[in-house]
């Protein structure tokens, strides 16, 4: 990788692109997947590169679903396999989640690879490679396996395409999404929208699972009667106003 002096003020976005372009070096990630970073970081900026409250709620609500899931998924594609393959495999373990590796351009290589990569980080099993089910979708990201995502009742999905979500969401799973856009398909489909950097959010819910871990059923089923996904979007969406605003103004720039 480029080495990135430790100074630089863009220090964790550029680190960040360069685990993409490593990812594709190693066949993790599609070139596709730089286009997916660079919209992300843009959104990233505009909430200001950091864990927004309600971020953090949609965080505990969703740990709170995977405790109390019967088949928790955690799905894992090019661009997280690249960024967060410790984090994915952490959060799992301290979950009880499964991994499975699902791909929108998909090869048996790419699936073998990050298989393998995340075993080399500590995952037991990871599924993802059988593909002996097919969800309603015309595009590769349909194959799954059945005693994973397709039997699954609780599915994490970073960094998503919008339709696979949708289609999680008739089949009446939770779906749990990571994505900066509030307003994508992704977003609006899923039961708990997480409008966070991918790194930062799998390390926040990581914290949250060592807290909640051990908090009875009627604690974890509080936090999820308590939460409105509609309000989390809503205040990513005000947050991004208000940094807009705030930006504007200390530059002298009459906000309309």
């Amino acid at each position: 990788m480029t080495e990135i002096p430790i100074d630089h003020p863009r220090y964790e976005s550029l680190i960040t692109r360069e685990k993409i372009v490593e990812g594709v070096r190693m066949g993790f990630t599609s070139q596709q997947g730089l286009v997916a970073q660079g919209r992300g970081e843009a959104f990233d900026y505009l909430i200001g590169e950091k864990t927004i409250e309600s971020a953090a709620v949609a965080e505990r609500a969703a740990v709170a679903y995977i405790l109390l899931a019967k088949r928790p998924i955690i799905s894992v594609n090019g661009n997280t396999a690249a960024l967060v393959p410790e984090s994915l495999v952490a959060l799992a373990d301290f979950t009880g989640a499964a991994l499975e590796v699902n791909l929108f351009h998909r090869s048996d290589a790419r699936v073998h690879k990050i298989i393998e990569l995340l075993k080399s980080h500590g995952a037991v099993k990871v599924l993802g490679g059988k593909g002996d089910k097919r969800l309603d979708l015309s595009h590769d990201r349909a194959i799954v396996d059945e005693e994973g995502i397709f039997s699954a009742d609780v599915v994490l999905v970073p960094l998503e395409d919008g339709d696979r979500c949708q289609k999680l969401a008739e089949m009446g799973k939770t779906v749990i999404a990571i994505d900066l856009n509030p307003l994508s398909r992704t977003s609006l489909s899923a039961t708990v929208t997480i409008v966070d950097n991918v790194t930062r959010a799998l390390q926040n819910m990581i914290h949250f699972t060592k807290e909640m871990k051990q908090d009875s059923r009627q604690s974890l089923e509080e936090v999820i009667e308590a939460y409105d996904n509609n309000e989390v979007i809503a205040d990513a969406l005000y947050a991004i106003q208000e940094r807009l605003k705030q930006q504007s103004e200390e530059r002298g720039i009459r906000w309309i």
